[in-house]
C-alpha cells in the first residue's frame, strides 16, 4: 500500500505556498478532504432539489470550483483516489442492498440490449469513423468506450493498441463530453417518455459510458433505477475481458508479435467481483437488516464523492481542444448506442 504523501515523479513533492511561507505537500488527504467538502453540498442541493439529485451536483459543482478558481497540485493525489477507488468501493456498497438472484436476473434480461448497443457502437465507429478521416486507433478507442464502459475501458485497451498519447487523450476527452451530456439529458428524457424505472435503468446502463455516469443518472431518476443500471453496467463492464482478448489478438496477429503486453489480471475489474460478494451476503441473511440502510447510504455517500472528485479533475479547456472529428463520432456512436438501446427494449418488452 502506498504511502498517505504521494511523490510525482523525480521524487520532488509539489507545494503550495501562502503568503504565511507555509506550504503544503500533495496528499491523499488534502484531495479526499476537498471531495468531501464539494460531496457534502451537493448531498445537501441534491435534498432541496431532489430530481437533479447528489450526483448531479457533484459532477457540476467540482467542474465549476476546477474551471473558475483552479484546483492546486497537492490535492491531485487524493482526487485521483477518491474518483477512481471511492467509486469502486460505492458499488461493493451498494451490492448489500441487492440480492443476489435479483443481480443475476437483471444482468441476464439486459444481456440482449447490451449485446445489440455493443455491436452497433463497434460498427458505427469503423463506418463513421472511416467517413470522417479518424486513425484506426483512435476510432477503436472511441468505439470501446462508448460500447463498454467510457474512460476504464478505453485504459484498458491502451496498452494493447498501443496508440499515440495524443490519441488517448482525445479519445478520453471525447467521451467525457457525452457523460456529462447524458447525466443531464437521460433523467429528463426517460421522464419525457413515461419510463419505467426497469426500463430507464437498462438504458441508461446500456447507453451511458462511464461507471460514474451512469450511477449519476440512474441514481437522479429513481432508487430503483439508479440499482437496475447499476446492476445492467456491471455486466456490461465485464464484456472488456473478451474485447481485450480479441483486440489482443488482432494486434498480435498484425504484428506477428505473441504477447504485447496484455495483462488480464490487470484489466479485469475486480470490484465487479466484490460487489457480486456483497450482494451474495445479502442473499444469504449474514448482513443484519438494521446494517443495510447504513450501508447504503455510505456507499451513496461515496458515490457523491467519487463524482465531486471527478469533477474537479475536468479541464474543459483540454475538453475544447479535442477537436471537432472525434467529438463527431463521439456523438455518432452515441446517439447509435442510446436509439438502438431504446428500439431493442422497445422490441422485447422491457420498456
Amino acid at each position: 500500500m502506498s504511502s498517505v504523501t504521494d511523490l510525482p515523479a523525480g521524487g520532488t513533492a509539489l507545494k503550495a505556498q501562502g503568503t504565511s511561507g507555509f506550504s503544503l505537500k500533495p496528499s491523499r488527504w488534502w484531495g479526499f478532504l476537498l471531495s468531501v467538502a464539494v460531496g457534502v453540498a451537493a448531498m445537501g442541493l441534491g435534498k432541496l432539489w431532489p430530481l437533479i439529485g447528489g450526483p448531479v451536483f457533484a459532477i457540476v459543482l467540482g467542474m465549476v470550483l476546477r474551471n473558475s478558481m483552479g484546483v492546486s497540485a497537492v490535492f491531485q493525489p487524493g482526487l485521483r483516489f477518491s474518483s477512481k477507488v471511492l467509486l469502486q468501493w460505492s458499488i461493493i456498497g451498494l451490492g448489500f442492498g441487492l440480492s443476489l438472484p435479483q443481480v443475476m436476473r437483471t444482468g441476464m434480461d439486459s444481456l440482449a440490449v447490451t449485446l445489440v448497443t455493443l455491436t452497433v457502437a463497434f460498427v458505427t465507429a469503423i463506418v463513421l469513423g472511416r467517413a470522417l478521416g479518424i486513425p484506426s486507433k483512435l476510432r477503436t478507442l472511441i468505439g470501446v468506450g462508448t460500447a463498454i464502459c467510457g474512460g476504464s475501458a478505453i485504459a484498458a485497451v491502451t496498452p494493447i493498441l498501443k496508440p499515440e498519447e495524443h490519441e488517448t487523450a482525445l479519445a478520453i476527452s471525447t467521451i467525457f463530453i457525452f457523460n456529462i451530456v447524458a447525466v443531464l439529458i437521460f433523467p429528463l428524457a426517460g421522464h419525457m417518455m413515461n419510463m419505467s424505472d426497469a426500463g430507464f435503468g437498462v438504458w441508461a446502463g446500456t447507453a451511458i459510458n462511464d461507471t460514474s455516469s451512469v450511477v449519476a443518472a440512474g441514481y437522479s431518476y429513481s432508487r430503483q433505477a439508479g440499482d437496475h443500471a447499476t446492476i445492467v453496467k456491471l455486466t456490461r463492464a465485464t464484456l472488456i475481458i473478451p474485447i481485450c482478448l480479441i483486440l489482443a489478438g488482432l494486434e498480435m496477429w498484425r504484428s506477428r508479435q505473441a504477447g504485447r503486453d496484455f495483462d488480464l489480471m490487470r484489466v479485469f475489474p475486480w470490484f465487479i467481483v466484490w460487489f457480486m460478494v456483497a450482494s451474495a451476503l445479502r442473499s444469504l441473511g449474514w448482513i443484519p437488516m438494521d446494517w443495510l440502510e447504513p450501508l447504503r447510504f455510505m456507499a451513496e455517500f461515496l458515490m457523491v464523492l467519487a463524482l465531486a472528485a471527478i469533477g474537479l479533475s475536468s479541464d474543459l479547456k483540454v475538453m475544447a481542444r479535442a477537436g471537432a472529428r472525434p467529438a463527431l463520432l463521439g456523438l455518432g456512436v452515441w446517439i447509435a448506442v442510446a436509439v438502438s438501446s431504446l428500439l431493442v427494449q422497445r422490441w422485447i418488452g422491457v420498456w
